[in-house]
C-alpha cells in the first residue's frame, strides 16, 4: 500500500513537470510608452466604434469605400519583467491592419524587435501582448530583427524601423487652448487597465515598408500613450 501511494505521488509530480510552462501562472509587469499612428483621420474612431474609419480605395479601376485601420506602434518599455527576465529598455514595433469589424478576427499584426532584445525578452513580450490586445488575429507574425530608433522631443516624436527603410512614424504636437498638449483621459486602450492618457499628436507620416502588405499614410491619426499592466490585473 505504501509503495502504491509513493508511486501515485511520484506520478503526480512527474505529470506536473511535463506540463507546458503556460499552465503555470507567469508573473510579469509592463510599463511602456508608445509612439502610435494609423490610417484613420484624427482622432481614430476605433476607440468609439466597432468599425474603423472608411477609406476610398480603388480596385480594378472602380472606387469604393473600405473600412480598415492600418497602424504602426513603436514601443519603449520603461520598466517591466517577465518572471525573472528584465524587460526594461526593450524596443519593439508592431505594424498591422485591424480589418473592417472589431467583432470579428483582426487581419494581421507583425512584430519586429530591435536586435538588442534577447530571446527570453521576446518570449515575455509576446506573452504580454496577448493580454494587451485581447484580440484574435488571422495572421500574427514575428519579423526578422531590425534596429529601432525611438525619440520623443516634446514638440515632435519620431520612430524609425531600420532607419525608415522598413517603417516610419513622425508625429507633431497638437497644442490646446493653453498651449499644452491635448490629452484624452478615461478612454479604454484595448485590454490595458491603466494609462496616462492619449496625448494627441497628428502624424506627418506613418509607413510600413516591410513584408507583402506595405502602406503609407500622411496627416492621419497619431498619439503617444504610456500604458501600465501586470499579471495581477488578469
Amino acid at each position: 500500500m505504501k509503495n502504491l501511494l509513493l508511486l501515485c505521488i511520484m506520478f503526480y509530480f512527474f505529470s506536473l513537470s511535463a506540463l507546458p510552462e503556460d499552465n503555470f501562472k507567469a508573473e510579469w509587469t509592463f510599463n511602456a510608452t508608445l509612439i502610435e499612428a494609423c490610417s484613420c483621420p484624427m482622432f481614430c474612431q476605433c476607440y468609439f466604434s466597432n468599425q474603423p474609419a472608411a477609406h476610398h480605395t480603388v480596385h480594378g479601376g472602380h472606387g469604393e469605400m473600405e473600412h480598415f485601420c492600418k497602424f504602426n506602434i513603436a514601443a519603449l518599455v520603461n520598466k517591466g519583467s517577465f518572471n525573472n527576465v528584465d524587460l526594461t529598455g526593450v524596443k519593439f514595433w508592431q505594424s498591422g491592419d485591424t480589418g473592417p469589424d472589431f467583432s470579428q478576427t483582426m487581419f494581421w499584426n507583425t512584430v519586429t524587435f530591435d536586435p538588442s532584445v534577447s530571446k527570453e525578452q521576446k518570449e515575455g513580450i509576446l506573452k504580454i501582448l496577448e493580454h494587451i490586445w485581447s484580440l484574435e488575429w488571422k495572421e500574427f507574425n514575428v519579423a526578422d530583427d531590425a534596429p529601432i530608433e525611438w525619440k520623443n522631443e516634446g514638440e515632435k516624436a519620431v520612430a524609425l524601423l531600420d532607419k525608415g527603410k522598413l517603417g516610419e512614424v513622425k508625429l507633431k504636437k497638437l497644442k490646446g487652448m493653453s498651449g499644452l498638449p491635448v490629452v484624452i483621459q478615461n478612454l479604454d486602450y484595448w485590454g490595458v487597465p491603466r494609462h496616462d492618457g492619449f496625448i494627441l499628436m497628428p502624424s506627418e507620416i506613418e509607413a510600413y515598408r516591410g513584408g507583402d502588405k506595405p502602406f503609407v499614410y500622411k496627416n492621419s491619426n497619431g498619439f503617444m500613450i504610456t500604458i501600465d499592466m501586470n499579471s495581477g490585473d488578469l
